[in-house]
């Protein structure tokens, strides 16, 4: 799939593309990405785009592991302002809605997201694959095995790698015979995976081009790098930088990140050492 329909606009993967993180919640494990108030959201979107994000991620409930669930009505009362004054202020830009309720991301479409961004699958709110569906926006599917409060309780696969694609796999045959037509997919990188297991993933990310939809890494600042390195995620643009080149070179197309200038950076080396610059 070499574009998805974004409410009337085409998001091409004639290159890979930067998804800059915007969090309107007071706990997201980064602070760097977090915003207290509807000016420094726009600030921050500002600079996303200005930096080359294609798509903004808007979020208002950390999914962090052990993270603890917010209900629909808050993590709304949380992203409906800042959806609407970022779409207000840039009306060209690309807004996803990471969010697993259907309330949710049926406001936030009203207001001018475009991508659906669920960590969940559509198995923490039955409605919310129908109301994507009736939407008729793309959809991020993401594994994650359990859920943030108990995803990290000793996750353990018979085989990462095809337990996952397999998962993948299923779950984009249903999405489909419901009406959902352009699907991201996300290996989640993080949830419900061990340091292990995420590097299996990334070994033979590759792999998950046979689904043939465009793929998402979600590896930014997350603990598969700053736990290794035995640093902070306050330290650790370096080692995701490394590991955004290495998804690169293996086929991702969407960089979920904190930091765009450097993942752009990223993106146009590897151009380079592909010979398409």
């Amino acid at each position: 799939m070499n574009s998805i329909n974004c409410r009337g606009r085409l998001l091409h993967f004639d290159e890979p593309r930067i998804m800059g993180i915007l969090n309107t919640t007071p706990d997201s494990f980064f602070s760097g990405s977090r915003t207290a108030s509807l000016e420094a959201v726009v600030e921050r979107a500002g600079k996303l785009l200005e930096q080359g994000a294609a798509i903004i991620d808007i979020g208002g409930q950390s999914t962090r592991p052990n993270a603890e669930r917010v209900a629909a009505e808050e993590e709304a009362e949380r992203v409906f302002p800042a959806i609407e004054a970022v779409a207000h202020h840039f009306p060209e830009a690309i807004i996803s809605i990471d969010t697993f309720y259907a309330t949710v991301a049926l406001g936030a479409v009203e207001r001018g997201a475009a991508i659906v961004n669920d960590v969940s699958a559509g198995s923490l709110d039955a409605a919310l694959l129908p109301t994507v569906a009736k939407l008729g926006v793309p959809y991020v599917l993401m594994h994650m095995q359990g859920n943030p409060q108990n995803m990290q309780q000793a996750p353990q696969y018979n085989n990462v790698v095809l337990d996952v694609f397999d998962y993948l796999n299923f779950r984009i045959a249903e999405l489909r015979a419901m009406g959902i037509k352009d699907i991201i997919v996300d290996p989640g990188f993080g949830f419900g995976k061990t340091a292990a297991h995420n590097f299996e993933l990334m070994s033979r990310l590759e792999y998950f081009q046979q689904l043939e939809h465009p793929l998402l890494v979600g590896i930014s600042r997350k603990g598969m790098v700053y736990r290794t390195l035995g640093i902070s995620a306050d330290e650790a643009l370096n080692g995701t930088t490394v590991l955004h080149t290495v998804s690169l070179m293996k086929g991702a197309q969407i960089l979920r990140v904190h930091d765009v200038a450097e993942a752009v950076q990223a993106v146009r080396l590897v151009a380079a050492l592909n010979g398409e610059l």
